[in-house]
């Protein structure tokens, strides 16, 4: 049985190791969410703050519901394998960030230590948009969110992030602990405010005393991340012990590329991200909305359009002549809709995504970019719709992959066999879609699903012509019949 990786002796010259002491170094993050994405990019900021300029800025990391993570790293010391793999080549990098990782289902009380130690001074997230329970109409809490609903009935046993965060604040403040910032790395737009909104929206619900505190004394800096990262498998495990000598049931794959935007208002201090190429800004909204206009919202329409046309990953889309012109369209048509950004080429960006997506070497598989659709579709592609209905911009590209999204969403390929949507309304859509006719029918069912689709495009006849068309050919001729007719119109 080949050793775990536990300790940096040992390891090949060819792998890049921390140029620190981890050890030496104290935690002053938690970081809740610890799955393939914070292990690519959050933690390997942190492990350049750390080699640059020190600090105890070292990670507890958790899980909120899987302990096979923290099973994972905990013989290992935390340390984990970072594969980058590019056109140019692959390189293995160690990472010594992580000091802990939990899982709050077992390890509920060194979960809290955590997040109440004084030492602790940022709170950071990668939950997914599903994971936080926002009622989007009204920016707070969504009340029929499991987690919501079970931590309002026991704000002291909490189980989602709001009840959680919730209750070490008013523990840390109890205590005199220094304040926090809260740091959401999740894909959504002012994620920092979003964040904010929640969190006071059930403190006046479940710990009144906290609401001033919060609004005044925690920052919530709004953050855009970027970093393409395949869910991990054994193709990933294979290539770490190949490349480590080490068996490493941590290690993930990720691209070359990495990005990393955020506000500066930090309460107590925070790592030397610039130092792994962070960017630091007043304002992310410009940053964020060409990331998840150009980049998320082309990743949905690859994700429904090549899953349903049988092409397994993102490589397989951008090898096909057809989708890969749906793609250059796309991010023409997104592009088109952002307001300008200084220092930034909407175009250059676009080309540089044609040549990420199209990375032979990155298994990211499409199905799983297509999972939680509802959570996903409002900023990726109806935001800028609406944006484009506004400037009288062409509606194509989004109602294909609106009718793309609609038609995944009936869960059963063109051959018949069924798949899981892996998405938070799976059942209502179910619901709403039993005994549907036809496209137009399919399509006013969809527009009738509570803060999904805008009113304004609901009712805008041009809108629900065109998805109704698109949706139309998928139904009746398959989805690359469907693919290769819309390119072949351009």
């Amino acid at each position: 049985m080949t050793d775990r990786l536990n300790t940096l002796r040992g390891l090949p010259a060819s792998v890049k190791r921390p140029e620190y002491d981890p050890v030496a170094h104290g935690v002053g993050i938690v970081h809740l969410g610890l799955g393939a994405f914070h292990k690519s990019h959050q933690a390997v900021y942190t492990d350049d703050a750390l080699a640059a300029s020190g600090g105890d800025w070292r990670i507890a990391g958790v899980s909120l519901r899987n302990p096979a993570v923290s099973e994972a790293l905990t013989p290992q010391n935390g340390l984990f394998t970072v594969i980058e793999r590019g056109f140019e080549g692959t390189e293995a990098r160690v990472i010594g960030s992580v000091a802990a990782a939990f899982c709050l289902s077992t390890h509920r009380q060194p979960v809290l230590d955590a997040l109440c130690s004084p030492a602790t001074r940022i709170v950071s997230l990668t939950v997914s948009e599903k994971g936080y329970g926002i009622d989007r109409t009204s920016s707070g809490i969504d009340l029929a969110h499991p987690a919501i609903a079970a931590d309002l009935k026991t704000p002291d046993h909490p189980v989602g992030v709001a009840g959680l965060i919730v209750q070490a604040i008013g523990q840390r403040r109890q205590a005199g602990a220094p304040p926090l910032t809260i740091l959401c790395c999740d894909n959504l737009p002012e994620n920092g405010r979003m964040v904010r909104a929640l969190l006071l929206d059930f403190a006046r619900r479940s710990a009144p005393g906290l609401v001033d505190h919060i609004a005044s004394d925690i920052g919530f800096p709004s953050t855009m991340v970027d970093r393409i990262t395949p869910a991990q498998g054994k193709e990933t495990l294979a290539l770490a012990h190949k490349m480590t000598g080490r068996c490493d049931l941590a290690a993930v794959e990720t691209e070359r590329f990495r990005q990393w935007v955020i506000e500066d208002d930090f309460r107590s201090g925070r790592p030397d991200w610039a130092a792994g190429g962070a960017i630091f800004a007043r304002d992310v909204r410009p940053y964020e909305l060409m990331k998840l206009r150009m980049l998320n919202g082309t990743h949905s329409l690859i994700a429904y359009a090549g899953f349903l046309s049988g092409m397994t990953y993102v490589r397989d889309v951008m090898s096909d002549p057809s989708m890969a012109t749906l793609v250059r369209r796309h991010l023409a048509a997104a592009a088109a809709t952002l307001p300008l950004l200084d220092g930034v080429d909407f175009d250059a960006y676009g080309d540089d995504l044609m040549h990420r997506f199209s990375n032979p070497h990155l298994a990211h598989e499409t199905y799983q970019i297509a999972m939680d659709g509802t959570e996903k579709l409002p900023q990726r592609i109806l935001s800028p719709a609406m944006e484009a209905l506004d400037r009288g911009q062409s509606l194509t590209p989004y109602a294909f992959a609106t009718a793309a999204w609609m038609r995944y969403a009936l869960g059963k390929r063109d051959d018949g066999m069924s798949y899981a949507l892996r998405d938070p309304q799976e059942g209502t859509i179910a619901a709403k879609m039993d005994g549907a006719r036809d496209a137009r029918d399919i399509v006013q069912r969809f527009s009738e699903i509570p803060a999904l689709f805008p009113e304004i495009l609901h009712n805008h006849d041009a809108w629900t012509d065109t998805v109704v068309d698109k949706l139309s050919g998928m139904l009746t001729e398959g989805m690359a019949w469907a693919i290769n007719n819309e390119a072949n119109r351009l």
